[in-house]
């Protein structure tokens, strides 16, 4: 089983910046895979960013080179930093686990999520 709680949403103007948290906390010796995802009102799921357990990384079109995944093992912990932030980008942020095994990389073909944290830019 794994349990994520993500923090660190909030309203920022557009080209600031923010840094999400996702704590991962697992019960099992599988390798997991993490993600991150968004989803506007009325939109679909979107991948965003994802991680793999060597650290190999992947990001969405619409965001490369302003967000940025990473993983702090010793904290069990995995962030993602936003910049350049647009009105495109406000939406509810997921983190989402899944067994490396099964990884789908940025399709929201994820075992676990987590409840979500809301960014909004003006």
């Amino acid at each position: 089983q794994v349990q994520l709680v993500e923090s660190g949403g909030g309203s920022v103007q557009a080209g600031g910046s923010l840094r999400l948290s996702c704590a991962v906390s697992v019960s099992s010796a599988n390798d997991y895979c993490l993600g991150w995802f968004r989803q506007a009102p009325g939109k679909e799921r979107e991948g965003v960013a994802a991680v793999d357990s060597g650290g190999v990384t992947a990001y969405a079109n619409s965001v490369k080179g302003r967000f940025t995944i990473s993983a702090d093992t010793a904290k069990n912990t995995v962030y993602l930093q936003l910049t350049s932030l647009e009105p495109e980008d406000t939406a509810m942020y997921y983190c989402a686990a899944v067994v490396c095994g099964s990884w789908y990389v940025l399709q929201p073909k994820y075992s676990y999520w987590g409840q979500g944290t809301q960014v909004t830019v003006s």
